[in-house]
C-alpha cells in the first residue's frame, strides 16, 4: 500500500513551508540527476508533467528524440534534512518515460523494475541491504578536496582517533529523519575510511536508498569541510571501498533461503541463486565494478575478493553466507563497489541468481581455506577461477555474457558499453606519474 497520494504530497508541500522540489532521477553511468521545480508547481509534477530534454543525459537519447517526462515515485517523497529548515526543500525520485505514455528502455529504475517483475512473477521478492563504505578526505583554504584523509584511525576506532565520527553521527541522524533505519556505524580499516549500514528493502527502494546514501554523505561532508569519496580505490596500499550486497528473496513474508535440513541450513534455492552468481559474475563485473580505478580494488591483500568462490564463513571468497538462520539467511556478494548504478547492479544480480534457479544450478564446492595463501597450482586444482583484472577485461566478459546483455536491454547495453570503452582508452593513452617514476631516468 502506497504511503502517500498526490493529494497527500500537494497538503505536505503547501502546509510545511516547503519552497523547492528536486525531481531526482539516475543516469546509465550510477550519476544522480535532477530537475528543481518551485512549490507552485506540485500539481504538475505529481501529474507526470514536469519535462527534460533527454539528449542531454548520458546514455539517453538523441537530439531529435529529445522530449522525455518525469513520473514521480510518491513514495519517495522526502524532505532533504541538510536544507534550510524555512523555505524547505524536498525531493522526489522519479522513472523516465516517453511521450506516448511508455517506460523509457534506457532508464535504469525500469532495468530493475523489468528484472523484479520477473522474481514476482516466479513469487518472490528480492530484499537487498547494502555496507556502502567511503573515504573522508581534508580540503584545502579553497575548498578543493585533497588526497590527505582526517585521521590515522582503524577498524572500529574511536574519536579523538576516528575524526570522522561527527561528520558520521550527522549523516546517519539525517538518514534517519528521510525514514532510513540505521543498523549500525563505524570507521573501517583505513584511515579516513567508514561504513554506514541501513536496513534490508525490498530492491527498487534498496537502490534508491542507495543513491539517497551518496548524496546525504557527500553533502554533509561537504558541509564540514571535507570532501567524501566512494571512489574503490583512492589511496595506494591500503584497503579500498566495497559495497557489500546482502540478498535474499521471501515469498508470502518467508525467507526461501532458508531451508533447516539443507547444506549449511540453506535451501535449494539459495544454492541456486549461489550458482547462477557465480556463473555470470564475471559478465557482472562491468556493472559491478564500473570503474578503471575498481579493479585496484579487487587485488590480494586488503580483503577484497578477486577469486571465484563461495563459502558459509571465509572471508576470502566471492560470496560469503553470514551466520544468521531463519529470516535472516542471506547470500552476500563481496565484490560490488559504490561507484556502481545501483539499480543495474541488483537488476543483474537478480537476473543471475534467478537464472541460477531456473536451470537448477548447483555451486561447487565450499571453500574454507584463504584463498590468498594458495598457489596458483592449487587454486587450479580447486577450479577457482579469477575475476576480470581490468575493465577493458570486464567489458569483454560483459560482451560474452548472453543473460546480462539481455537484462540491460540493448538501449542500455550499447550505451554503457560505449561509454566505458572510452573511459578505459582515454585511461590507457595517458602518461601517469608512476611511469615518469620508472622510465623517465632510466631511459
Amino acid at each position: 500500500m502506497s504511503r502517500y497520494t498526490k493529494e497527500d504530497i500537494i497538503s505536505i508541500v503547501r502546509e510545511n513551508d516547503i519552497k523547492f522540489i528536486r525531481m531526482q532521477f539516475t543516469d546509465i553511468f550510477g550519476q544522480l540527476k535532477n530537475v528543481a521545480i518551485t512549490a507552485s508547481q506540485i500539481e504538475k509534477a505529481v501529474n507526470n508533467q514536469i519535462m527534460i530534454d533527454g539528449s542531454s543525459i548520458e546514455g539517453f537519447v538523441r537530439i531529435q528524440e529529445s522530449d522525455q517526462y518525469l513520473y514521480p515515485d510518491l513514495d519517495s517523497f522526502s524532505v532533504l534534512p541538510w536544507r534550510p529548515q524555512f523555505g524547505k526543500v524536498a525531493r522526489l525520485i522519479c522513472d523516465i518515460y516517453n511521450p506516448d505514455g511508455t517506460p523509457f528502455v534506457g532508464d535504469p529504475r525500469y532495468v530493475l523494475r523489468r528484472v523484479l517483475k520477473k522474481a514476482a512473477d516466479m513469487g518472490y521478492t528480492f530484499n537487498v541491504g547494502p555496507e556502502c563504505e567511503f573515504f573522508l578526505f581534508q580540503t584545502n583554504e579553497r575548498g578543493n578536496p585533497i588526497t590527505k584523509t582526517d585521521d590515522d584511525a582503524g577498524y572500529f576506532d574511536l574519536g579523538p582517533l576516528d575524526r570522522g565520527e561527527g561528520t558520521r553521527r550527522e549523516i546517519c541522524l539525517a538518514l534517519e529523519e528521510m525514514g532510513f533505519e540505521i543498523e549500525a556505524s563505524h570507521h573501517e580499516v583505513a584511515a579516513g575510511q567508514h561504513e554506514i549500514d541501513f536496513k534490508y528493502a525490498e530492491a527498487l527502494k534498496a537502490a534508491d536508498n542507495i543513491m539517497t546514501f551518496k548524496l546525504a554523505v557527500k553533502t554533509l561532508a561537504q558541509k564540514n569541510g571535507q570532501h567524501a569519496t566512494f571512489m574503490p580505490k583512492p589511496v595506494y596500499g591500503v584497503n579500498g571501498s566495497g559495497m557489500h550486497t546482502n540478498m535474499s528473496l521471501f515469498r508470502d513474508g518467508k525467507n526461501v533461503f532458508y531451508d533447516a535440513d539443507g547444506h549449511k541450513g540453506l535451501s535449494k534455492e539459495a544454492l541456486g541463486f549461489i550458482a547462477g552468481l557465480l556463473t555470470h559474475v564475471k559478465g557482472m563485473c562491468a556493472i559491478t565494478n564500473p570503474l578503471v580505478n575498481s579493479y585496484k580494488r579487487l587485488v590480494p591483500g586488503y580483503e577484497a575478493p578477486c577469486y571465484i568462490a563461495w563459502s558459509a564463513s571465509n572471508r576470502s571468497t566471492l560470496i560469503r553466507i553470514p551466520a544468521s538462520r531463519g529470516q535472516a539467511t542471506r547470500v552476500e556478494l563481496r565484490n560490488p563497489d559504490p561507484t556502481c548504478n545501483p539499480y543495474l547492479a541488483l537488476a543483474v544480480c537478480l537476473a543471475a541468481g534467478l537464472d541460477g534457479i531456473e536451470r537448477g544450478l548447483t555451486p561447487p564446492a565450499e571453500i574454507t581455506e584463504n584463498i590468498y595463501e594458495m598457489s596458483p597450482a592449487k587454486r587450479l586444482e580447486k577450479s577457482i577461477g579469477s575475476l576480470p583484472g581490468s575493465l577493458e577485461e570486464a567489458i569483454g566478459e560483459l560482451v560474452k555474457d548472453d543473460l546480462i546483455k539481455e537484462t540491460l536491454g540493448e538501449h542500455v547495453l550499447t550505451h554503457y558499453i560505449n561509454g566505458k570503452q572510452a573511459e578505459w582508452n582515454e585511461y590507457r593513452t595517458q602518461v601517469s606519474d608512476w611511469e615518469i617514476n620508472k622510465y623517465f631516468i632510466s631511459y
